[in-house]
């Protein structure tokens, strides 16, 4: 995978497929929260924590797959 190029500033695309899987995280959570299954979580926040790096994880993946 390759920088991204943004406004002559090299990042990192790991921080783009965070900052995406971070949004989906927030979606994914008002969803979530809404059906009410945050009711038969034991720690919310380890909870968010796993989702995120699934998330993270999964868009990675796709990424990498796609790039070769």
């Amino acid at each position: 995978m390759k920088e991204v190029d943004l406004f002559g500033v090299f990042l990192s695309p790991f921080l783009l497929w965070g900052t995406l899987a971070f949004f989906t995280l927030l979606l994914v959570r008002a969803l979530l929260d809404r059906s009410g299954f945050y009711a038969h979580v034991w720690h919310r926040p380890l909870f968010d924590l796993s989702l995120y790096l699934l998330i993270f994880a999964i868009l990675v993946s796709i990424a990498w797959s796609l790039s070769e």
